[in-house]
């Protein structure tokens, strides 16, 4: 199911649940009219576990949904408030939908010169390499052998294709897409963002500050906010109660992160909340950002890969066509 698709059957439950429909038959009732699919499966997998009298975190922990869904889930079960969760879901899932639609179509052009640039590339090197090898005169090459000058017309094709390896990598391992996460820009605001949502949307229904930053911390786990709140919740056993004793010396939340949500003192609900709304808006411009920078940028990284693999070739005509005057 497409994002755009999922957050309208996520905002449909979020309606269901709300006018006081069980889970279990809201999912039948929405699984019905989609489409057959791996997700449709493993929705109603989750019905007919929730129907059985499955707790909703044993029951989603099993099935192979997205994972950010499977923690969300975990966290409206832990506040009592699902309906809350799965209108943020919707609207997660719709903002992604609108970034990722909007990139492939600027990224269309850059992909195709890419490609062709990687083909040319290769075709330039084998027909250089080959010309070197059967028509130019011994001793043309100078202080330099006929291998180096072969190693250096192939390292532009090989690393565009070790790029385009790693972009792919990237974008279809989960594993690496979840430890970039906190690590790139806009994608560790839009993280911050739903930690300050997870956390204010459990505060406010009565769920200890140690139960949510365990829960949290059990759902990032392998990630760096897995060690910070494991550091919070040391801190607060401690005795230590105030937010910015929490987070002291902590690294990977920032120091906005930590005086916004200090600002609300005793209600740190509201703190998270502030927080939430903050990084989220700083999370959207930088993707706006992003995205107007996306296009100018591959055009002009390919430019200058294309201008280093012409210079050594434009090298090698000119000592042949010196070569051929002397």
């Amino acid at each position: 199911m497409k994002s755009d698709e999922f957050s309208f059957f996520n905002q449909q439950l979020a309606a269901m649940v709300r006018d006081g429909i069980p889970l279990e038959t809201a999912l039948r009732r929405l699984c019905a009219d989609m489409r057959r699919g791996p997700l449709r499966d493993e929705l109603q997998k989750l019905e007919a576990a929730l129907a059985k009298g499955t707790p909703l975190r044993e029951a989603a922990a099993a099935r192979k949904l997205p994972v950010l869904y499977r923690q969300m889930l975990e966290v409206g079960a832990q506040s009592n408030n699902l309906p809350a969760v799965l209108t943020m879901l919707a609207d997660h899932y719709q903002r992604r939908h609108v970034v990722w639609t909007r990139l492939k179509g600027l990224m269309v052009y850059p992909a195709i010169v890419f490609f062709g640039a990687f083909l040319l590339s290769c075709l330039g090197a084998f027909l250089l390499t080959e010309v070197l090898h059967t028509i130019f005169l011994p001793g043309f090459y100078g202080d330099y052998n006929e291998q180096a000058i072969s190693v250096v017309l192939w390292l532009a094709p090989v690393f565009l294709a070790v790029v385009g390896l790693a972009v792919l990598i990237a974008v279809s391992l989960p594993a690496v897409r979840r430890a970039l996460r906190w690590r790139l820009p806009a994608f560790k605001e839009a993280s911050l963002a739903q930690v300050a949502s997870a956390l204010a949307l459990m505060l406010k229904n009565g769920v200890p500050l140690d139960n949510a930053l365990a829960l949290l911390e059990r759902i990032e786990r392998g990630t760096p906010a897995a060690t910070e709140f494991a550091l919070w919740r040391q801190r607060l056993a401690s005795g230590l109660g105030k937010f910015p004793e929490l987070t002291a010396r902590g690294r990977l939340f920032p120091p906005l992160f930590v005086w916004t949500v200090s600002q609300a003192h005793e209600d740190l609900a509201a703190g998270f909340q502030n927080a939430a709304e903050t990084y989220q808006s700083r999370a959207n411009y930088r993707t706006e950002l992003l995205l107007y920078s996306a296009l100018p940028c591959s055009v002009l990284v390919l430019g200058m890969l294309i201008l280093a693999q012409l210079q050594p070739m434009l090298a090698i005509f000119s000592r042949f066509m010196n070569s051929m005057v002397e």
